[in-house]
């Protein structure tokens, strides 16, 4: 199996509460299982207010898939909703070493 990892970077929208922001980013947790791809997820902020979604998928075309269905998805509306849609960068990568 070839792991894929989807790095998106973005900041929020002025006035955002991070915490209401990790909120609904939680909320998004039943659609990406349901989809049946998803091994893992990290979400972080750096000092300078840039955040980073880092999912680790089973494979490109999941990640693809649910990257396309997220718009749709009502469970993502509010974590799409408070993300500043201008500065978000979407990438894919294939993994190549992992360790804990």
């Amino acid at each position: 199996m070839t792991l894929t990892a989807e790095i998106v970077t973005f900041r929020l929208i002025d006035g955002t509460d991070p915490a209401a922001f990790a909120k609904a980013a939680a909320g998004m947790e039943p659609f990406l299982h349901a989809t049946g791809g998803m091994i893992r997820r990290d979400l972080s902020v750096d000092a300078d207010g840039l955040w980073t979604d880092h999912i680790l998928w089973t494979s490109e075309t999941a990640a693809k898939t649910a990257a396309a269905a997220i718009m749709k998805a009502p469970a993502a509306a509010p974590f799409v909703a408070m993300i500043d849609g201008p500065t978000a960068i979407m990438r894919h990568a294939t993994v190549h070493l992992q360790q804990e």
